[in-house]
């Protein structure tokens, strides 16, 4: 268990302290489940009166929101990336792995950096190439000829096929898949041939991918994963694709092959993204958006229906299905209307 003085922790996030600074820290927790010796943030103002229940021993919070609190602080601008930091610099997560085990099977051609971990039963093929402080988790796949960077590190069970290149400082969640073959066929009187999927998944730096995501390697070029990219869990993401920089793409997102995402993107969640066309540079897809079309203006876009009772809905799908025939007597009572004005 961890314990900084308060006064430790202004320091390293380069906070205002309020209070005492010599008061022990032993954890983080949010307002309504923290206990003393431990540190909360406050972020919402509209949780502003709620301070008055809190028994953390201290807030991060702005200077607006200090009337709102008696006891000891860190004031910030922003609570939010504050609070990142402060579970940053807490954090008491395990590594994926310590030392090399033994069995982990290397091929002798593989060219490992210093301080590399690899766990149990984890297989590094020959050509592989892995930076200073690389971790790789136990029953983990590296195939041939892959490279990933320093400090990078793998989750249990993350399989990254041949030729594929993974940056510095990136982390990958358990039972993603790295460079799988594209859904690459052609049509010969009904049946399917086969397309070798050539080329490579080549990701940036600072990347972090989650839990059983797939990302497909290109048909001839490569599908790019830029600096900075967030991926959440079980999401697909297919051959050719190119994600811009610092673009987040949150859970259960499918993109379809070929498609160009821009930089500084937010990807709602459940969404599907068609292929062969372009989304440019900051723009915002809601939860569950259908995106059939480029999107040449940065902007907010939505297309997902939003809950309803069942009864209601019925009715609406109902409209839905006459709405081609609407249409057409809406047009010839504007024809009547327009005839009867001339």
């Amino acid at each position: 268990m961890f314990a900084f003085r308060l006064e430790q922790l202004a320091k390293q996030l380069d906070a205002k302290l309020h209070g005492d600074g010599n008061i022990t820290i032993t954890g983080i927790a949010s307002m309504k489940s923290a206990v003393s010796g431990q540190i909360t943030f406050l972020s919402d103002k509209k949780l502003q009166n709620n301070l008055s229940e809190c028994k953390a021993s201290a807030v991060v919070m702005t200077e607006e929101s200090l009337k709102y609190w008696q006891g000891a602080a860190l004031i910030v601008k922003d609570p939010y990336f504050t609070y990142a930091k402060l579970a940053q610099y807490l954090d008491t997560t395990p590594a994926p792995a310590k030392d090399i085990a033994a069995s982990a099977v290397i091929d002798s051609s593989a060219q490992l950096g210093s301080n590399i971990s690899i766990g149990a039963n984890a297989v590094i093929e020959s050509g592989v190439i892995l930076g200073d402080n690389c971790v790789i988790g136990a029953g983990c796949f590296v195939g041939k000829d892959t490279k990933i960077g320093a400090n990078t590190k793998l989750w249990a069970n993350v399989t990254v096929y041949h030729n594929c290149i993974i940056g510095d400082n990136c982390l990958v969640q358990s039972g993603t898949v790295i460079g799988a073959d594209g859904f690459g066929y052609a049509n010969d009187k009904g049946n399917w041939i086969k397309i070798p999927q050539l080329g490579r998944v080549v990701i940036g730096n600072n990347v972090e991918i989650g839990a059983s995501t797939t990302i497909d390697r290109g048909a001839l070029d490569d599908t790019v994963i830029g600096n900075g990219v967030i991926i959440d869990n079980q999401c697909q993401i297919a051959h050719n694709d190119i994600i811009g920089d610092h673009t987040a793409v949150a859970g259960g997102v499918i993109m379809a092959g070929s498609l160009t995402i821009g930089r500084h993107c937010l990807i709602g969640g459940a969404s599907v993204i068609n292929g062969h066309m372009e989304i440019c540079d900051q723009v915002t897809v809601t939860g569950m958006g259908m995106v059939m079309r480029p999107i040449t203006e940065p902007g907010v876009y939505s297309s997902g229906i939003p809950l309803q009772e069942n009864k209601v809905w019925r009715k609406t799908a109902a409209l839905v299905l006459h709405i081609d025939e609407m249409n057409k007597r809406l047009k010839e009572l504007e024809k009547k209307l327009l005839n009867v004005s001339t």
